[in-house]
């Protein structure tokens, strides 16, 4: 039995064909069902989850409904939001598929806060792309009128990029640590975790989002993972993504994708924060294995026969 941390991609409730709650509740059970394959091997898992579009569209909401009467929520209590939202949706998944197959474990979700430095240069270059996909004249116009930040995501449309420190510290590891005791399944650190900033310990959030993977290495860290798996997109990681010489990466090393980063294989904001954040989880213990893959290939990424394994 391994302990895994499980990171699940924004896209994992919602893709280009499920905007609306029955929908992304829809995805959410099939994404429990991969999720709970894992369970049935014997492992020991620690959710986490993307926002992206999801923060994206709560954001879109409060604005749109802001008046002298309704103010709009900040950017920290929107990704609050979120991870209630999501962890709602997966929780209740995961829990009636586990009901459905015998297997007689608890689920609970735990609203997530993690430290960020005021200081971090993220504050003065938003990176972190959230909500939906435009053109770029509807991305422009969007811009102009909200004050936001955008920027062209990897060739799949024009995104709101904000800011995206590092993660310091996990506010509630321990939780986490005292509910794997007791064997529970537990969703946490949901959109990277609530941004906060500390001040000799009293907490405060601000505006921006963490990126989920590295705030999922900072948590596979605290409670001494076994395994850190990334669910995207995409079956494996490819060098040279979206050209006629794409190469998917099956089993390789902390080396050769330090090398691939050199030749900007990897895009930022994408798939290169999926890289630095398992390349840090590996490197604070080499025993470690980390790998990226869809949900669907799981499973297989497990027994080694799909996705791209990372080891030292």
């Amino acid at each position: 039995m391994a302990k895994i941390v499980l990171a699940l991609g924004g896209n994992a409730l919602q893709n280009s064909n499920a905007f609306t709650a029955e929908d992304q509740e829809k995805t959410a059970r099939e994404t429990a069902v991969e999720i709970v394959d894992l369970v049935e091997l014997g492992h020991q898992l620690i959710i986490t989850h993307g926002n992206g579009p999801q923060v994206g569209d709560i954001l879109l909401g409060e604005e749109a409904s802001a008046s002298p009467t309704n103010a709009v929520m900040p950017l920290d209590t929107c990704v609050a939001m979120s991870q209630g939202q999501i962890g709602y949706w997966l929780q209740q998944a995961i829990n009636n598929e586990l009901r459905i197959r015998g297997i007689k474990k608890s689920v609970t979700t735990v609203i997530t806060q993690v430290v960020v430095s005021p200081d971090d240069p993220a504050f003065e270059n938003p990176t972190k792309p959230i909500g939906a996909f435009y053109s770029q004249v509807e991305a422009e116009e969007l811009a102009k009128a909200h004050g936001w930040t955008v920027r062209e995501d990897a060739g799949r449309g024009w995104r709101r990029v904000v800011p995206s420190p590092r993660p310091l510290q996990i506010v509630e590891v321990d939780v986490m640590n005292t509910l794997l005791t007791q064997d529970v399944i537990t969703i946490s650190v949901g959109g990277g975790g609530i941004p906060v900033l500390s001040d000799s310990g009293n907490l405060s959030g601000t505006d921006a989002v963490i990126d989920k993977d590295f705030a999922a290495a900072k948590l596979a860290e605290g409670v001494d993972a076994d395994i850190l798996m990334i669910l995207t997109a995409v079956d494996s990681v490819s060098v040279n993504f979206n050209t006629p010489d794409e190469t998917p990466l099956g089993k390789t090393t902390v080396t050769e994708l330090e090398q691939y980063i050199k030749q900007d294989q990897f895009a930022p904001g994408s798939m290169l924060p999926k890289i630095e954040a398992v390349l840090d989880f590996i490197k604070a213990q080499p025993t470690r294995t980390a790998i990226i893959t869809s949900p669907k290939k799981a499973k297989s990424a497990l027994e080694g026969t799909a996705g791209t394994i990372i080891t030292s």
